[in-house]
Order: C-alpha cells, then structure tokens, then sequence
C-alpha cells in the first residue's frame, strides 16, 4: 500500500476510461454453439441450473427471480458478461448451492459486471453462495438468509468455485427488517474456493459477509455500502489481503454508511467454537466521518482477528473491541493488531463489559489529523488495482 500516492490523477483517470470489452467476437460464437448448455447471450436468467451451463463471453445477459445452482451443478460465466437484474416486483439474485459451483472468471480490463436496470442501493440480492466447511451455528448447520439453502458442515477445504475480477453494483435487496441481501455472501465457504479482485458497489447492506468458512480473500474492494463493508460472523477463519473499503458523505450519497467491518464469532454464544479468527493483511478503510455511525473497525461477540497493516481514517472510533471474550482475548494476547496507522486509538465501545484494554499490545500509530482520503486518492494508493474491475464506469 502507498499511502497518499500522488499518482491519483493519471491512474484512475485510466481505470475509469478504458473502453468496454469489445463485443466484435459476439458475432462468431461458433465455439460457444459447440458446447452442450450455452444460453445465448441477449437471453433470461431465471428459475435453476441442473447441469453444467455455460455463459457467452462479453455476452449481456438480464436476472429475473431466482437463478438456482444446483448440488452437482457448475455455471460458467466468462470475462465480459454483464448480468442486470430486471426491475419488477421479483427479487432478483444468484444462488450456489452446497455442491454446486460458480465459476465466474473475469480480466482487469473485461470483468464480470452484475447491476440492475434500478441504479439504486437495494434494487437486487447479490450472490449467496454455500459451501461444506465449518460453521459454529447451532448445530454446525445454518440456513441462507435468502433462499433458504443449507451451509455448513466439516469440510474446510471445501470448493464452491471461482470468483475473479467481479464487481456487483446496487444490491441490497430488503426481504424485511431482519433480512437484507449483501453484495456477495459466502456461508459456509470453502478454503479451496478462489475469491479475488471482486468490488461491491453502493449496496443498502454490506458489501462481503461471512457466515462461517474458511475461504480466503485477496484484492477487495467495497464502495459505499450503506452497512458493514466488510462483515463476518460464526466462526469465519479465512485469510483476507488487500482490502479497500470507500464511504463517501452522507451529503453526496443521500444516505449514510455504518461500520468499515464488522466482526462476530457468534451473536447468540459468544464463546461458539470454531472461534472467528481470520488473518488479515494490508487493508485502507476509508469512512465518511458520519456523527452517527461513529466505529471503523469494530471486533465484538467473541472474535479474534490477526491484523497486520492498516490504515483507518474517517471515523471518530477508528478500532473498537467489545464483549468480555474479544477484550480478554486481546489483552491475553491471543490474537495481535499491529502496524496500523489511525485517526484515532483503540477503545472498548460496549457498556455492557468494563474490561478495560491492554492498549500498549496494539501496535497503532494515532495521528487525529490524518485527512481522508478521497476515492481517486484511495485507489491509486492501492497499487494491487488495475483495470476497470473495481468502480462503477
């Protein structure tokens, strides 16, 4: 990560003009129309994908409903495809089964693009993907907050497919009060499952959630999620490298931003095991200064979380530890925050503990006058971003 690069200008400038992906090879599908299972591009995704199904490279594509994939199942969506949710009174989104696999490969500059025809937070569900690695939900199984599909078991190596160089845009959907969609949620998902260079955009509720698993993340990007940009609960154990998340004011979006993570072992039994305990690696959270959603990082209900460089501005509590197992686990030293620069230090946000923070185990550099950054200011310090993946064109 450079922080504060100067190269701003000239690289985002370059991110967000390169032309789209050329459709000149839509013309000649002669090798799609060889393979059993192809939907033409121009057609409907809806209802389930039984057997092996193919997507049309650089094809265009609408959502309408539920698109199902199920146990045995892989669908295949190739770099170029872009998939938008009809706007009608159906919710829209893609779900992968246990089982089941999702293999959706984009490039920098030809990523798979996932929006709605509504340029609107919550037009959409988002993907909900499900796999067989461990989870400490009661019982060691849970259910899909959307769809109902069943996650969890003992197999953390567990693979649900392939997610590269994919940006969702406007999900978030409401079922109810209780039930949003985020941009991308993984129950339950697998070590052997590939998850890199995915970006959220301006969703109602988060951008990634984690119910359990054990995937790992790399090059991920979240901007201007209403709720959590980065969020994990029951008993998630991944790695994660390279994270931005970006919120920009509640003047300029219209509506305001809550935590850049929000991290749980289990809300209900906070001593649940598998503990929360991913390891976390050079992260750039930028918040919008809101006087209502104050925390940036805030680690409660039990969970660890290896962090070792980060940098978190925008926010009046940067780094926030709550509940009596997350404090006395820091304080133990069982798990460590270190080479961290902030606007402000580590405290204990929870009236309902008293534990008071071993502060001298983080290894945190305060500065109160570290300014934020802008977008263009966050993604050209971010040198693992190339191409046209990660924002809205």
């Amino acid at each position: 990560m450079k922080f504060l690069s100067l190269r701003a200008t000239l690289l985002v400038a370059l991110a967000l003009t390169v032309a789209a992906c050329s459709n000149d090879d839509n013309d000649d599908d002669d090798d799609d129309d060889d393979i059993e299972n192809t939907i033409a591009s121009g057609a409907t995704l809806k209802g389930e994908v039984t057997s092996d199904t193919y997507l049309v490279e650089n094809g265009s594509y609408k959502l309408s409903g539920e698109f199902i994939v199920k146990a045995g199942a892989k669908l295949y969506i190739p770099a170029g495809v872009s998939i938008t949710a009809v706007y009608d009174d159906q919710v829209d989104y893609i779900l992968v089964e246990q089982d089941a696999q999702l293999i959706a490969e984009g490039t920098p500059d030809c990523p798979i693009i996932m929006t709605s025809e509504q340029k609107q937070p919550g037009a959409w569900g988002g993907i909900h993907i499900c796999g067989r690695a461990r989870t400490n939900a009661e019982g060691g199984r849970g259910s899909s907050e959307i769809g109902g599909a069943t996650y969890g078991g003992n197999v953390d190596d567990d693979c649900s497919g392939v997610l590269s160089y994919v940006r969702v845009e406007y999900t978030g959907f409401a079922f109810d009060e209780e039930h949003e969609a985020n941009g991308i949620t993984f129950y339950g998902v697998g070590s052997g499952t590939k998850v890199n260079n995915c970006s959220a955009f301006m969703g109602s509720d988060d951008g990634f959630e984690f119910f359990g698993g054990s995937v790992g993340i790399e090059n991920m990007v979240v901007i201007n999620c209403s709720d959590d940009s980065f969020d994990w609960t029951e008993g998630w154990n991944g790695t994660a490298r390279n994270l931005l998340a970006f919120q920009e004011p509640k003047a300029t979006l219209g509506y305001d931003c809550d935590c850049l993570i929000e991290a749980d072992n289990n809300e209900n039994n906070h001593l649940a095991s598998p503990v929360s305990y991913p390891r976390l690696a050079n992260l750039l959270l930028v918040g919008n200064g809101s006087t209502d959603n104050k925390r940036g990082v805030r680690l409660r209900r039990g969970t660890f979380a290896d962090i070792d460089g980060m940098v978190v501005v925008g926010k009046a509590k940067c780094i926030t530890l709550e509940s009596q197992p997350t404090i006395d686990a820091f304080n133990s030293g069982a798990f460590s925050l270190k080479n961290i620069k902030a606007q402000s230090g580590i405290s204990n946000d929870d009236k309902e503990y008293t534990a008071a923070l071993d502060a001298t185990r983080a290894d945190i550099e305060v500065d109160a006058a570290m300014a934020t950054l802008s977008l263009e200011q966050a993604i050209s310090s971010c040198d693992w971003i190339t191409g046209r993946w990660a924002t809205s064109n």
